[in-house]
């Protein structure tokens, strides 16, 4: 892509850090890149703060330091570190029952299935058998209902498999049966506000005007379903229509949802703010987001091979991707974090004392993404 053509990369990057600069660069003109902002601490201090591109579709409007945008599935550890912060105050059991906080999940044959192995994708329900309609996603009874009605699709704690769109509704119905405050609300309450972390999920319409679009590629035909296990797989991306965002992403509907899973809202500096408490041992500059005690729980190893859904390894502790060497967090074995589609990415690594949060508004490899991974050959080529 020529030059002129691309937007001035913006903002701070520490000279030791200058190949982060130069790699994001890299991504414009190599990559495909369209617009994004990535984010680092080392050692409790901000060391990178950039952005560039555009955050139109149309390639008319400049990135600004504020502008936010949907970072996809790096919501589901927001969603994890509201439920470990109750099992720090005592109020949620990993080993408890789910239903015995959510009377109603215990339907069909689900009175089993504790907490960790919902917050480790055990329990078998990665997917909604029901026919839902078009924007069912976006609200909350119907989709809990219908999860607290659906049976699960293995028998749970046997396998595990990504439960890319339901995870956020059932760890959210869970904390909302404990605490009366949604996913949400816990998150603006207890973690955000207070960090001055700049992540949502459920965005108010005052923020819109500074919200990225995000191109959506297309969404792909209806296959030729012919067993049981390819529902399971089909209806976790597309039942109800849109619930992994597609034709919902850019609407105003979608981005004050709480759909969890899928459609958290921030920025890098945001994702790198709460990376950089875990790394530094759950807390920063006087504000405690989760003891040690919590970070080394769901940071345990729970699940490790084949994926029911991805059909490729995957490696999880509570809530949390953990590095794997087919999709490695740096070089150390105790980093960890989400992925989002997209390829936007948070995570740490406390043995390097590395935070770092990376969005794009472009849809490109969800699995290896030669974006992110750039950027992070960058950060420890910087050590």
């Amino acid at each position: 892509m020529a030059d002129d053509l691309i937007p001035a990369i913006d903002g701070h990057c520490a000279s030791r850090f200058s190949r982060v600069r130069e790699k994001f660069n890299e991504n414009f003109r190599q990559r495909d890149e369209r617009g994004g902002a990535v984010s680092v601490w080392h050692d409790r201090r901000l060391v990178v703060d950039i952005w560039g591109g555009w955050s139109d579709v149309a390639r008319q409007t400049p990135w600004q330091r504020d502008t936010i945008v949907n970072f996809f599935s790096v919501s589901k550890a927001l969603c994890a570190i509201a439920a470990m912060r109750l099992v720090d105050e005592r109020k949620l059991d990993l080993d408890a029952r789910v239903a015995s906080y959510w009377p109603e999940f215990a339907a069909a044959g689900k009175d089993d299935i504790t907490v960790r192995q919902l917050l480790s994708h055990q329990a078998g329900l990665p997917a909604i058998r029901a026919p839902l309609g078009d924007g069912a996603a976006m609200d909350w009874s119907v989709m809990t209902q219908a999860l607290a009605a659906q049976s699960p699709w293995w028998k749970p704690g046997t396998a595990h498999g990504y439960h890319v769109n339901t995870f956020g509704f059932l760890v959210g119905e869970l904390l909302r049966c404990i605490s009366g405050r949604t996913i949400g609300t816990l998150l603006r309450e207890d973690v955000a506000g207070p960090l001055g972390a700049d992540v949502h999920i459920g965005l108010p319409a005052s923020e819109h005007h500074r919200v990225s679009e995000f191109r959506w590629p297309g969404n792909p035909a209806t296959p030729q379903i012919d067993s049981d296990e390819a529902l399971m797989r089909w209806n976790t991306y597309w039942n109800p229509p849109g619930i992994s965002g597609s034709h919902w992403v850019n609407t105003a509907r979608w981005r004050q949802a709480e759909v969890p899973s899928t459609n958290g809202h921030g920025n890098a500096r945001g994702i790198a703010r709460i990376y950089a408490a875990l790394a530094n041992g759950g807390s920063i500059d006087g504000v405690r987001l989760l003891s040690r005690e919590a970070i080394e729980m769901a940071t345990r190893e729970q699940v490790n091979g084949p994926d029911l859904i991805n059909q490729r390894p995957s490696r999880f502790g509570l809530g949390f991707q953990l590095t794997q060497p087919e999709r490695p967090l740096g070089p150390n074995p105790g980093a960890f974090g989400h992925f989002g589609a997209g390829g936007s990415l948070g995570f740490c690594d406390p043995e390097s004392r590395i935070a770092f949060g990376y969005v794009t508004n472009d849809m490109g490899p969800r699995w290896q993404n030669p974006r992110n991974r750039a950027l992070l050959e960058a950060v420890y080529a910087s050590l």
